[in-house]
């Protein structure tokens, strides 16, 4: 995790929020660096993870990880990480025979409507221990990203039931947390992309946007990051609070400064 992020959000491990949604958006960059973050913190403040990578392998996810302090195989040995790895689990359900259904069950079907496959594989993951089980502190689901689903063919309103779905099992009935990734594409003809981002601000505790620089690249200045703090059941104006701020992403950690006052500037 990187420890100027949580200085922003004002949070660390030992006394994460329970019951939120929270929002990761990307535009114009490569916003992943947040759902390394939240992947990180969570498993150091001791919660049960449930992660639906749909982008990277888990080597991948595990090397980063190593860089933050986290190893994400020995918490998966340990039963704190469920990993589904999408790029593998895909091979699987085109090629090899199911007993039960796969989470990526969809994948299979013409006219697949919905995710309740994938749902039932996060409820599973996140079910409450037995006894003698190791106790982790709450449940929390993180997607890599949402907007896979909707190129493989997906509509939004199947990825915003899903979601729905999640809500009430992880926050509300379990009192987790769920962080998801969507790719703001920027293309105001991407109906269904614009319905899922929407749909999920409305619904989102906090919103972290990442976003490229108006000017382009810039080798000490690689994007800008808007924080929104919402409360979705006061209205707008009571509930909304937001910051923004530059950012250099480095080996194994990044940097956030106000706009303009980056080092190399002054």
């Amino acid at each position: 995790m990187f420890p100027e992020l949580n200085n922003l959000l004002n949070t660390t491990p030992d006394r994460a929020e329970q019951g939120k949604l929270t929002l990761l958006c990307d535009a114009n960059t490569d916003g992943s660096f947040l759902v390394h973050h939240f992947l990180s913190f969570y498993l150091k403040a001791n919660c049960k993870v449930c992660f639906v990578a749909l982008i990277q392998s888990f080597s991948h996810y595990n090397i980063v990880g190593q860089k933050l302090g986290v190893s994400l195989t020995v918490a998966r040995e340990c039963g704190q990480l469920v990993f589904l790895e999408g790029l593998k689990s895909s091979v699987d359900v085109f090629f090899r025979a199911q007993a039960e259904p796969h989470p990526l069950q969809f994948l299979r079907e013409a006219n697949a409507e919905n995710l309740q496959p994938l749902y039932e594989f996060v409820r599973e993951a996140l079910k409450p221990v037995d006894d003698g089980e190791a106790a982790w502190r709450c449940p929390v689901l993180l997607v890599d990203d949402l907007s896979v689903l909707l190129s493989l063919g997906m509509g939004a309103v199947a990825v915003l039931d899903f979601i729905h779905y999640c809500r009430a099992t992880v926050c509300w009935e379990r009192k987790g947390n769920i962080v998801a990734l969507v790719h703001d594409s920027g293309d105001t003809e991407d109906e269904e992309n614009n319905i899922l981002l929407n749909g999920l601000s409305h619904q989102s505790h906090l919103i972290l946007r990442a976003e490229g620089l108006a000017t382009g690249f810039c080798r000490d200045v690689h994007g800008q990051l808007r924080i929104l703090w919402r409360t979705p059941s006061q209205p707008t104006t009571q509930r909304d609070r937001s910051l923004t701020y530059q950012y250099k992403i480095q080996d194994k950690s990044v940097s956030f400064f106000a706009k303009g006052m980056s080092p190399a500037v002054l």
